[in-house]
């Protein structure tokens, strides 16, 4: 599965301050062409694709024995895995070693190189009479483990390496205040830590690897009544962030998830939605809304009508704005750090930058129903949508079309997707999976 392309350079060595140039034995600052080395990777990954940067710098390094010694640099590989990759955690011997293996896995990605699994779990045992009781909310991943969110309240654990199921956790007992209040409305999942929420508001949190495997720990009480349905949940580093719908005013909650104190409650985002969010408790309706942290300490979050960025250390603080005539699908929204996407009910997918909300390129989405898209992204370029029960790839960076998944796997709840998987959970319950991992 491994891609027959390469990335210039070696492994990492030590520092140097200067070289000497080639014929004109000038003198070349070793930071300064390393920050060359680093542009020029970037230009190459804005304007044409991440894969592109790869053959800039190959270039760059052809060009004498002076500049090639800088592709020996373990920083330049650190700096160009997060710029390129946005890869933060040293998972391989050397910098250019995870460099090089997350340019072959977005090559692999591009070119439909996967190995297809399924993961399979003993169900938990329903008392409610649900027949609808394993239907999966969510889905997250992280590099070892992968956990998907079900409508019972349960949520599933799997350590990806293996494949092998780890554990199945539940909220803590509370009284109810419908069907599906415990239903599963957000995970967030670290290698270290599982964060998940459900529509009741309450938020559980579970240390991952515990010799003692204690109870998933309740860091927040949800109040119905006065916040509505926790319809969506999600964080990144310092933050958690909840969207809610039920009570005007009350639309975003943002957490400290360090301290796991409340900072603010406020926003009109889901006002419109007020009446499907109480409805989500006790019937499984479209979705109402969708939200995403990036990595500018904003927000970005998608109803059928809006899309708002807003500042999360300005108490949410609306940043950006857009309005739509042509209601958005919201389960086929997805965001990272750079870049959104979203389909509306004639199946054109609109890709645009978080940062502005301007649109960067469109596509079409064939055979899309309103619910019956479901989509996600990562952030190699890729975006990832399922209609008709057949999952389909596009480069989101101009639109093009690459291809779709082998086999159809019947209706799709849930998916998601990362820079080396495709997880996707069908309506029998069974989870699988694509990875696109090098080898």
């Amino acid at each position: 599965m491994s891609s027959s392309e390469e990335v210039g350079g070696g492994g990492g060595g030590g520092r140097r301050r200067q070289r000497r140039g080639g014929g004109n034995n000038g003198v070349w600052p070793e930071p300064f062409l390393e920050a060359l080395a680093t542009q020029m990777a970037i230009n190459a990954s804005s304007s044409i694709n991440r894969l592109a940067a790869a053959q800039a710098l190959s270039n760059l390094f052809q060009v004498c024995s002076t500049w090639r010694a800088v592709s020996r640099s373990d920083l330049l590989w650190q700096n160009l895995s997060n710029r390129i990759w946005n890869r933060r955690h040293l998972l391989r011997p050397t910098w250019h070693d995870e460099y090089v293996y997350w340019h072959r896995t977005s090559n692999n990605f591009r070119h439909r190189r996967y190995v297809y699994r399924t993961l399979h779990f003993v169900p938990a045992n329903n008392n409610d009479d649900n027949n609808d009781g394993l239907s999966c909310r969510r889905i997250a991943v992280s590099d070892r483990h992968l956990a998907a969110g079900f409508s019972d309240g349960s949520v599933q654990l799997f350590h990806l390496p293996s494949r092998a199921h780890l554990s199945t956790y539940h909220p803590q007992q509370r009284d109810r205040l419908g069907r599906y209040s415990r239903a599963i409305s957000g995970i967030i999942l670290s290698d270290e830590k599982l964060v998940f929420a459900s529509l009741d508001g309450d938020i559980h949190v579970v240390v991952i690897g515990r010799a003692d495997a204690d109870p998933p720990r309740r860091a927040h009480l949800g109040d119905v009544v006065n916040d509505g349905a926790l319809v969506d949940f999600t964080g990144r580093d310092r933050w958690w962030v909840g969207l809610y719908a039920g009570v005007p005013g009350r639309a975003f909650h943002v957490w400290n998830s360090e301290t796991e104190q409340l900072i603010f409650a406020e926003g009109d985002l889901t006002d419109p939605e007020a009446v499907t969010g109480w409805h989500l408790l006790t019937e499984l309706t479209d979705l109402v809304g969708q939200v995403h942290v990036t990595s500018r300490d904003t927000a970005v979050a998608c109803t059928g009508p809006r899309l708002v960025v807003i500042d999360l250390h300005n108490q949410g603080l609306i940043l950006q704005e857009r309005s739509f005539q042509q209601e958005l699908i919201v389960g086929s929204f997805d965001a990272t750090s750079d870049s959104l996407v979203a389909v509306d009910g004639r199946g054109v997918a609109t890709v645009r930058r978080t940062e502005d909300l301007d649109e960067s390129c469109r596509f079409n989405v064939r055979g899309t129903s309103r619910r019956g898209v479901v989509g996600s992204m990562n952030s190699s370029g890729y975006g990832v949508m399922c209609v008709g029960e057949v999952i389909r790839v596009w480069e989101v960076e101009n639109g093009v079309y690459l291809y779709s998944l082998r086999g159809r796997i019947g209706e799709v709840n849930a998916m998601h997707a990362n820079e080396r998987h495709i997880v996707a959970c069908s309506s029998d319950g069974t989870i699988h999976l694509w990875d696109f991992g090098a080898q």
